[in-house]
């Protein structure tokens, strides 16, 4: 359920009401608005008398919400959540770029492509110090060498940090060099990281399931809300399916079906989505023009010889095209 609380409602009066939600066993998450106070009550509601609430004059309205995720709900949370990271707004409407190696290499190979994304028009660095494999003997990544990797180029370019954290034992030690933390697809369900996610002060990116629904997915979401962090950035980055030609498929619709359930900003990832670099910059404007609130793009300087996936990384020329094209979509959207 959702209480919506009448226009400048006096704090006390609200305070009166979430009180006596809480003696009645639910837990009580306030979002405010532009002029109004929402209440969005979690666990067991039988024992609440929706007449009484109605009743209460300060009450505008009560909405029972249908969909299994509350807090991830547009009912509980009707305007957009926007997450700021630095002096970066994303789900405000503009768009934000994530572009960056797959996974952190050498130093060398990082600080050139950070300041070649930099120039070309991205607002935050991705790459991977811990890297989850589908084979144990893959490059598994340079861990905390890595992350302070990433720090040094956030110092050269100021680029914020986007970077994997991929279990629980880590997450403190990534939460003090990265400014998003991203759980990745394979642990879109690992419910015990994504409490502990809900208890950091980062805001989270979180990956859409290799076989998730969308369902699943906000799911997953409410379960880092309801920690006590608003700022979960969603990021569809595409789905198996039977299709054999692109490494996933990426459900585009993805887009306008979370925007209308839900008030979080979304993030595609076309380069896990296709797994192919010159289908990068098509599914890129296709994802622009559908809403999406920023990409995130594997960029490598020189892809055939990269640690890991390499045949989706974009050259520095692929990327500066692709920064264009999508920037004269945002601006016609």
């Amino acid at each position: 359920m959702v209480i919506v609380m009448k226009p400048n409602t006096e704090r006390e009066k609200v305070e009166k009401i979430k009180n006596k939600m809480l003696s009645l066993g639910c837990e009580v998450h306030e979002s405010k608005g532009t002029n109004r106070v929402l209440l969005g009550l979690v666990g067991d509601t039988r024992r609440i008398n929706p007449g009484q609430i109605e009743a209460n004059e300060n009450v505008e309205q009560l909405i029972r919400v249908m969909n299994p995720f509350k807090l991830a709900s547009r009912d509980f949370h009707p305007e957009d959540t926007v997450v700021k990271v630095n002096g970066t707004k994303i789900g405000n409407g503009s768009m934000v770029v994530i572009a960056g190696p797959c996974a952190v290499e050498s130093e060398e190979q990082l600080m050139e492509i950070a300041v070649n994304v930099k120039a070309n028009g991205a607002n935050m660095i991705r790459g991977g110090a811990f890297k989850p494999r589908t084979s144990p003997y893959s490059f598994q990544g340079l861990g905390e060498e890595g992350l302070k990797l990433l720090r040094k180029a956030k110092e050269i370019t100021g680029l914020s940090i986007v970077t994997e954290v991929m279990d629980q034992e880590n997450l403190d030690m990534v939460a003090e060099y990265a400014d998003v933390l991203q759980i990745g697809a394979r642990n879109m369900q690992n419910y015990a990281l994504l409490k502990q996610a809900g208890m950091s002060s980062k805001p989270i990116m979180l990956k859409r399931g290799l076989s998730a629904t969308i369902e699943e997915w906000l799911m997953s979401a409410e379960y880092i809300l309801s920690k006590g962090n608003p700022n979960v950035i969603l990021c569809e980055r595409g789905i198996r399916t039977f299709e054999k030609y692109t490494r996933n498929t990426l459900d585009l619709s993805a887009v306008p079906v979370v925007k209308e359930l839900s008030h979080l900003p979304v993030v595609i990832d076309p380069s896990h989505g296709t797994g192919k670099w010159n289908l990068v910059e098509p599914m890129a404007k296709a994802a622009v023009a559908a809403g999406a609130d920023g990409l995130m793009v594997e960029v490598h300087n020189q892809p055939e010889e990269a640690v890991s996936d390499g045949g989706q990384s974009l050259k520095y020329d692929n990327f500066k095209s692709m920064m264009n094209t999508v920037q004269k979509i945002y601006a016609v959207r």
